[in-house]
């Protein structure tokens, strides 16, 4: 048989997505016969504004057998536990969304199914007593997990927030590490084969020429390959998520940096407050139909904590994703493959689980359609079920001070999504589909926090003796 595996692999683009590609293929692969080349220039910058992550990072940088404290250093990082919504249910409400869970699930049975019948008897301790992480930002504070520990000191999930432009930075040192060959210089044309569609080669702004079997396009929205080429398509899901621009701007340090990402909303949007160790990140997510850069930029600069020390910096997005994020023997990750708002924090681990995904399902050669399309399918469902929890913390909101607001309460929602607030608002029963990102603590979360309450809770709970219940509670 004649050799089908794959020797030459191209990255086209820089920034996170291309240079943790980079790194996650090269130490995965992990063989001579490969030879791996990122394209970029130093002309074209990155979205490289300040990043929070969630927990599945440090799975990442494991595999990467990165030092912890090393990767602190180098990124100006600083740990995460959740985040801090305000304003989301009504002007006032603040809730935190914790990374571990609530209480102890018992009897089988989700841990909120025995706080609601705690409730329902006129019960004073709110949710967030019941979650260490939630207390523990409340003062500050931070700990790793305590394995050792019985108790909720061995349930502690982190994540970190960090400084993305330095992160891309670190990642391309990991991947040079490992073989991984930097090609300075812009793509002027894209080389397809006449029959099959195929890339074969780009050409760089000074005539020369590079080949590859496979290509990795991470060149952001405009997504060069994949559908400057390939015309993959995009289905757009912005009447879902209707925000579509954002303004950053950092800030001074005002004390030690919290352990969470704060969101708070606006009259058209929300905006970010991510502290790193030597400043702090904000940005303002809006919907242009409703308020102009300018007002954007004031709402964003009345809610800075610590004096600006960057101008600001604007973004335009479109959220949905590519009909096809892998197409012929052209695959895409981050912003080329498909774009859901920063709300919760998802951009880095979807680059995460597309490199994940491609390793498992690595092709060859033949670039067998069967292994694209689940691919495809499962990039897709993963996609669905993010975008379908971010939609659910604009319509479960009772505010009514702004078109903006009135517009996400009371619009269309995929049935997906109708399909869960259904089963929740009836008896406060969360599923978790296919090992889906965001779990039972997540939805709950944000339901509670905004003021959804379900009429009933699991019947399994009142099988509990009275007795029994007080004590354990």
């Amino acid at each position: 048989m004649s050799d089908l595996r794959i020797k030459e692999i191209v990255i086209v683009g820089g920034g996170t997505a291309g240079w943790m590609a980079a790194s996650a293929i090269a130490i995965l692969l992990h063989t001579p016969h490969v030879r791996i080349r990122l394209i970029e220039s130093e002309e074209i910058g990155t979205v490289g504004v300040g990043e929070a992550t969630i927990p599945h990072i440090r799975y990442f940088n494991r595999l990467l057998g990165l030092n912890e404290n090393e990767f602190l250093k180098q990124t100006n990082a600083t740990f995460k536990l959740g985040i801090e919504f305000n304003n989301w249910g009504q002007i006032g409400d603040s809730y935190f969304h914790p990374f571990s869970p609530y209480g102890y699930n018992m009897e089988g049975v989700h841990f909120h199914h025995f706080w609601l019948r705690h409730m329902q008897q006129n019960g004073q301790y709110p949710i967030s007593d019941f979650n260490v992480q939630a207390l523990a930002s409340k003062k500050d504070k931070f700990i790793h997990p305590q394995p050792n520990i019985k108790g909720p000191l061995s349930q502690i999930d982190y994540a970190y927030q960090f400084d993305a432009s330095l992160y891309a930075k670190y990642m391309r040192g990991v991947a040079e590490s490992k073989g991984v060959q930097r090609v300075e210089g812009k793509i002027t044309t894209v080389n397809q084969n006449s029959e099959t569609g195929f890339i074969e080669s780009v050409q760089l702004e000074n005539g020369d020429v590079v080949e590859g079997e496979l290509f990795v396009d991470c060149t952001g929205f405009r997504g060069l390959l994949i559908e400057g080429a390939l015309k993959s398509g995009y289905d757009d899901w912005s009447h879902y998520l209707p925000v579509n621009r954002a303004v950053a701007q950092a800030c001074e340090s005002n004390g030690p940096p919290s352990p969470y990402t704060r969101a708070t909303a606006h009259s058209s949007g929300w905006q970010w407050r991510i502290p790193l160790q030597h400043r702090i990140g904000n940005g303002h997510v809006y919907c242009s139909d409703y308020i102009s850069d300018d007002e954007a930029v004031a709402t964003l600069q009345d809610g800075l904590t610590g004096q600006p020390i960057t101008e600001p910096n604007f973004l335009r997005f479109k959220t949905g994703i590519r009909r096809k994020p892998w197409n012929k023997n052209v695959i895409s990750f981050g912003l080329s493959s498909g774009f859901l708002e920063p709300l919760e924090s998802t951009s880095i681990h979807l680059i995460q689980t597309g490199v994940a995904r491609l390793m498992t399902n690595f092709p060859d050669k033949l670039f067998n359609q069967h292994d694209i399309d689940y691919y495809n399918s499962r990039t897709l469902a993963e996609y669905e079920q993010v975008r379908d929890f971010l939609i659910l913390h604009y319509v479960a909101t009772q505010r009514t001070d702004s078109p903006f607001w009135n517009y996400v309460r009371t619009m269309d929602i995929p049935d997906t999504l109708q399909q869960r607030i259904d089963i929740y608002k009836e008896n406060g029963r969360l599923y978790r589909h296919d090992n889906e990102l965001f779990g039972e603590v997540s939805w709950f979360a944000v339901f509670e926090g905004q003021n959804i309450r379900p009429k009933r809770y699991h019947p399994v709970v009142d099988y509990m003796p009275e007795d029994k219940f007080n004590r354990k509670m």
